[in-house]
């Protein structure tokens, strides 16, 4: 309903763009609530205007001379996307029925991967406490959502942790989380800053995810003007979210400044454990603002060129302070 959709807005004002999706049949039902927020957030409008997906990896332009710089900076770098199956509810209007429906299509899905993407499904409610810690503190697995967040305000905690579940490979550079904020969250990710090739990685990811979807009997759900579909209206389009977990001790120093700087190049800096978060040892998650009206591979070049400029903007802010940020984290770090 209306209300169920708002909820998320009334309760939370400050989290968001103040609206979740129960199912696909939202975004014509609420159209003229929805259509406004995505104008709005992504400057895009889906009346007139037409995604554009391109998954050619191979058109992104990142050279050897900025993959070593990137080295040097970041830290690790991941790429995600919600993908959502057509005909189930999405997790904040989901019954425990169409849940666990989901994970049996998802968990058919991941065992018709091809070899390089093969990896094990587990479920949530199955993880020994060891397991489910390890994965935490590596950044690889969600949490449930607590009354102050905004999946929990939009009732995408029920029947924890029924239906939920994490997928991974033995490396654990190919990911999907199942019925967290979406039904499928895919991710590659890896320490360093390849990002040339976590993009290609994700690329096979979002494709055989697609097919082996559509090998059960289903599809994906998809829109000719919005894309993907997904939970929140800040996920459409493309879906994707390219981040770089990057070192910027001189222009940690402004965090303000940052952000005007960072959405000067379409990009959004969160702190160190996501938004809201502070960037503890100057730890900034750069990642691209846009979801729609782009495709994927321009997003992802929109991120690299993005994040090279601050780059080139750090050095320079080093050289001309003699390193000064850079020595006193450093300082600060031997004193813990």
């Amino acid at each position: 309903t209306l209300s169920n959709g708002m909820q998320v807005g009334v309760l939370r004002p400050h989290l968001g763009v103040g609206f979740t999706c129960g199912d696909e049949e939202c975004f014509e039902f609420f159209k003229d609530v929805i259509n406004p927020i995505v104008q709005g957030w992504h400057g895009f409008d889906p009346a007139t205007q037409t995604h554009k997906p391109d998954l050619d990896y191979d058109k992104v332009v990142f050279s050897a001379e900025q993959q070593k710089t990137f080295e040097d900076y970041v830290k690790s770098t991941r790429i995600r996307a919600a993908r959502n199956i057509s005909g189930f509810s999405l997790p904040a209007g989901s019954s425990k029925e169409d849940r666990l429906a989901v994970e049996e299509v998802l968990k058919a899905a991941f065992g018709m991967l091809p070899d390089n993407l093969k990896g094990t499904y587990f479920p949530l409610g199955e993880l020994q406490g060891a397991q489910e810690e390890e994965l935490q503190a590596g950044g690889f697995l969600f949490q449930k959502p607590g009354p102050m967040q905004l999946l929990g305000a939009a009732g995408a905690g029920r029947d924890w942790p029924s239906g939920r579940g994490i997928f991974h490979n033995p490396e654990k550079t190919v990911l999907c989380w199942c019925n967290e904020e979406d039904q499928c969250r895919i991710i590659a990710m890896e320490n360093g800053g390849d990002v040339k090739g976590v993009f290609t990685r994700f690329c096979q990811l979002s494709n055989a995810i697609k097919e082996a979807a559509e090998g059960t009997g289903k599809k994906l759900m998809e829109h000719p003007n919005l894309g993907f579909l997904g939970t929140c209206p800040s996920n459409l389009g493309t879906g994707l979210r390219a981040s770089v977990m990057i070192v910027l001790p001189e222009l940690n120093q402004d965090p303000h400044k940052l952000e005007e700087i960072c959405e000067g190049f379409d990009l959004q800096p969160r702190g160190s454990s996501g938004e809201h978060s502070a960037a503890v040892g100057a730890k900034w998650d750069i990642s691209n603002k846009q979801r729609i009206g782009f495709s994927e591979v321009e997003l992802v070049q929109k991120m690299i060129d993005g994040v090279t400029k601050l780059i080139t903007l750090e050095q320079k802010m080093h050289a001309e302070s003699g390193g000064a940020a850079a020595k006193a984290l450093a300082e600060a770090a031997s004193k813990l």
